[in-house]
């Protein structure tokens, strides 16, 4: 997966984005600051939403649009998305000031319009919210704008995520991330369920988390399960009064996100990382003489040990040398080597 030239794959340090969401708490002012927090953090990519109450739901007070669960219970859908949507002119805005800055920004669009908007800035990039994500059609509409696409999988089963990807592979460029996710917020420890991930990655697309916990521990063992994402939502100070301050990381929490997500990535190598370990180690056994030889003589076993360090003879072939004439005089201490050892027709 690429979003403006950078590589988000296993390969590469992850990817990470983080979630302005609602956190700018109706401030423009606020909501550079949050641009410049995120930059600050080294964080890969900030992401917005772009979206309006009415493009989300209708001005209802039946019990069916009555939020009853997490943070926001008693609201209805319209007036909560009322109070705490961004207006649509800050999109602008805030691209342009992101550009000036040097972090890239991009956005979840909820409707069409949205998605019309975005394309006029140029996102490089789109992400589809969980709850967006089974919304066929929908889907469709972004796929088809040939941009990278990152969706969530909250309330999708794994043959909803599947169909997902189906749209987004036939309509769209097919560079595409799927991120794990619990829409709990805050999300509980014992509810995030990990090893989901696993499945994710049998699609063949780049995985990743998208954690609304309060804890920086399941983004980063997301990385250590070969996830190339994560997504998490950022504040200015929790303190304050926000609708997801609750789950928000603070600014010096986000720059320890992204540095632990790195340590954690370096940390895994790979199979040619240790092979380069073990070809550059000074500290292993390995063959040497101990005691005095001259030319023509034969090396019994009390002539050469294994020891430390390892810049002689691998201690496994020690039978090849056992019964050898020296074809050179040898001291204490020095490397036993091949080319000090008689061969038959050498």
């Amino acid at each position: 997966m690429n979003i403006n030239d950078r590589e988000i794959n296993v390969d590469n340090e992850p990817y990470v984005i983080a979630e302005m969401s609602n956190n700018h708490n109706g401030s423009l002012e606020r909501a550079y600051k949050l641009l410049h927090i995120a930059k600050n953090a080294k964080v890969d990519a900030v992401k917005i939403q772009t979206y309006t109450a009415d493009s989300l739901t209708i001005d209802s007070n039946k019990r069916d649009f009555i939020i009853t669960d997490d943070l926001w219970k008693g609201n209805t859908y319209y007036d909560f998305y009322s109070k705490i949507s961004m207006p649509l002119d800050w999109n602008e805005k805030l691209f342009k000031y992101a550009e000036k800055i040097g972090i890239t920004i991009f956005s979840s669009p909820f409707d069409e319009a949205s998605v019309d908007l975005l394309e006029y800035l140029d996102s490089p990039a789109y992400k589809i919210a969980s709850f967006e994500s089974k919304d066929l059609d929908f889907v469709k509409v972004i796929a088809k704008t040939n941009k990278p696409i990152i969706f969530s999988t909250g309330v999708s089963t794994i043959d909803e995520v599947k169909a997902t990807i189906d749209i987004l592979k036939t309509y769209g460029s097919g560079n595409i991330g799927v991120l794990h996710c619990v829409s709990s917020y805050p999300a509980k420890i014992i509810d995030m369920n990990l090893n989901f991930i696993q499945e994710l990655k049998k699609f063949g697309v780049e995985v990743g988390i998208s954690d609304h916990s309060l804890s920086l521990i399941p983004s980063t063992v997301a990385i250590s399960m070969g996830s190339s994402i994560i997504e998490k939502h950022f504040t200015v100070d929790r303190s304050d009064d926000g609708s997801d301050s609750e789950f928000s990381l603070e600014p010096e929490e986000l720059f320890d996100l992204k540095k632990n997500s790195i340590d954690v990535w370096k940390s895994l190598g790979s199979i040619k990382s240790i092979e380069k370990n073990r070809l550059g180690s000074q500290h292993a056994r390995s063959l040497y003489f101990v005691k005095n030889l001259n030319f023509g003589d034969v090396i019994t076993g009390d002539c050469i040990r294994s020891i430390r360090p390892g810049f002689g003879l691998d201690p496994n072939l020690k039978g090849l040398v056992i019964g050898r004439k020296v074809k050179a005089s040898v001291s204490v201490g020095d490397r036993v080597s091949m080319d000090l050892i008689e061969i038959e027709n050498d």
